[in-house]
């Protein structure tokens, strides 16, 4: 039975937060925080949409900070140039 409810709302995840742009981080946090909630008192849903909040923020800031470390570089790249 915990294993169905883990499948089920793996794949209802799945198929709701279908969009790359939107899911980043989210389909990750969703697992996590799903078998998590199901262990801690069978908040399995709970637990789910609680690691897909924090898995897209995770997973936005690692985009945030990739793409300032690129506009470092390409920056540090121009001055030497110069």
């Amino acid at each position: 039975m915990k294993a169905i409810s883990i499948l089920a709302t793996a794949g209802l995840l799945m198929f709701v937060g279908n969009s790359a742009a939107e899911a980043k981080g989210c389909i990750k946090g969703a697992l996590v925080g799903g078998v998590a909630g199901h262990f801690m008192h069978r908040h399995t849903l709970l637990g789910a949409a609680a690691g897909c909040i924090v898995g897209h923020h995770l997973a936005h800031k690692k985009e945030q900070e990739q793409k300032a470390a690129a506009q470092k570089a390409q920056a540090q790249h121009a001055a030497a140039a110069h």
